[in-house]
């Protein structure tokens, strides 16, 4: 895995790559890491039921103040490994797999922000935490903007929003109109290459790989639904407003004039460009990213 070297991003490849008689392998090396002096905490996977009965998967390391991460559209929670190895040691870090994400049920229903934003809702009041620094990416970002909007600010510490709009200024361009026909054609072919696009840096071919049997995983009209969010921009631009918690505006270039406006016009808003990034800039750059993750849970974060 780029940048790390995460126990369960290394069992989610030997999965992905059909590898399972080297998983017992795997699993020893982790528990011997685990029991080494000053190892970070082991990865576990857990789920919980929502109230409209759909099985949700997250991965849970570590103790104390929690950073919940929501991963984008079709993505599965082990994208933000980068951050769970470096996080872990010093927060609880909980990533999540969406419905029809990941390792969670593939629901019937609710591919849409109000249902979504309740998901994280329910996330929340399963980890028992008095505030968590919320991190939305891509669709994350809507999704978390969905449910600040629904359920204010009371739980939460901070507000991490990565790569995506947040319904300020001019709106960025439009995705190519050939995207939902070509997924509908060519669905996996189309994913791929939307994965291999999501980065700049080099990545190994098996966790490209990886992360595109993670998306093939949602169902397609699923994954329509999901790209037709049925809200106006000022509903988002709102939402990112009715809060004063603090505010971190991760993205690149073309969301830089948004991040300018909330800058000037949020009053506890903090923002940070990556020039030379991909669309999951929290792997290109995993370590800009996590010292900037780090810095605003200790300094900026409102815990209490």
């Amino acid at each position: 895995m780029p940048e790390s070297n995460h126990a369960y991003g290394r069992r989610t490849l030997l999965r992905a790559a059909g590898l399972a008689p080297l998983l017992a392998a795997a699993a020893c090396a982790d528990q011997a890491q685990a029991q080494a002096p000053g190892a970070r905490p082991r990865v576990e996977d857990r789920s919980f039921t929502t109230s409209d009965g759909v099985h949700l998967h997250y991965l849970d390391a570590g103790r104390g103040r929690t950073i919940l991460f929501v991963p984008g559209w079709s993505m599965p929670a082990f994208i933000w490994d980068p951050q769970i190895a470096s996080l872990s040691s010093r927060y609880r870090t909980v990533a999540m797999d969406p419905r029809g994400q990941g390792r969670s049920d593939i629901a019937r229903s609710g591919y849409e922000p109000t249902r979504r934003g309740r998901d994280i809702a329910e996330m929340i009041s399963r980890l028992g935490s008095e505030r968590v620094v919320l991190v939305g990416w891509s669709l994350g970002v809507l999704d978390s903007l969905a449910w600040l909007q629904a359920n204010g600010d009371r739980q939460l510490a901070g507000l991490v929003l990565v790569d995506n709009s947040v319904g300020e200024g001019t709106p960025p361009p439009a995705r190519p109109p050939t995207f939902i026909p070509n997924l509908r054609r060519q669905r996996e072919q189309t994913l791929r290459g939307f994965v291999r696009g999501m980065y700049t840096s080099e990545q190994d071919p098996a966790y490209l790989d990886a992360v595109t049997r993670a998306a093939l995983r949602t169902p397609l009209e699923a994954q329509v639904q999901l790209l037709s969010y049925p809200r106006p921009r000022e509903y988002w631009r709102d939402a990112v407003y009715s809060t004063r918690r603090p505010v971190l505006y991760a993205v690149r270039p073309r969301f830089a004039g948004q991040a300018e406006l909330l800058q000037r016009n949020h009053a506890n808003a903090t923002i940070a460009i990556f020039e030379r990034a991909g669309h999951a800039l929290f792997v290109d750059e995993a370590d800009r990213f996590n010292a900037l993750l780090e810095d605003f849970c200790s300094t900026k974060a409102r815990w209490t």
